[in-house]
């Protein structure tokens, strides 16, 4: 079974940077795409970035281009978005997602698996 568990949140200033991580158990990582994404109180959650299982088709949301970075080291089964010049629009409980085609997507449904998520506060 499939586990993925974020870490790395927290309470920052607005201009700060935060790296988040999230570590794959139970299956391959190598072999899935994965996919971050945030829901903000009262919102849907949307999509924030996705990768592909080689690190190809890495692309990010519009609202936060340029400013957060997927990467992924399969070596340690982990996937990371490295998040910088955080506004408080980004406060958000942070979700990472795994699917078992590989290509990573945009769309919440196409993915299999999805962790319990992280708090990220940034304060103005």
């Amino acid at each position: 079974q499939v586990q993925l568990v974020e870490s790395g949140g927290g309470l920052v200033q607005a201009g700060a940077s935060l790296t988040l991580s999230c570590v794959l158990s139970g299956r391959t990582f190598s072999s899935y795409g994965m996919g971050w994404f945030r829901q903000a109180p009262g919102k849907e959650r949307e999509f924030v970035a996705t990768i592909g299982w080689n690190g190809a088709n890495a692309a990010t949301a519009e609202s936060v281009r340029g400013r957060f970075t997927i990467s992924r080291d399969n070596a340690k089964n982990t996937v990371y978005l490295q998040m910088s010049r955080l506004k408080p629009e980004d406060t958000a409980v942070y979700y990472c997602a795994a699917d078992h085609f590989g290509s990573g997507y945009h769309e919440l449904y196409k993915y299999d698996y999805w962790g319990q998520g992280t708090q990220v506060t940034v304060s103005s």
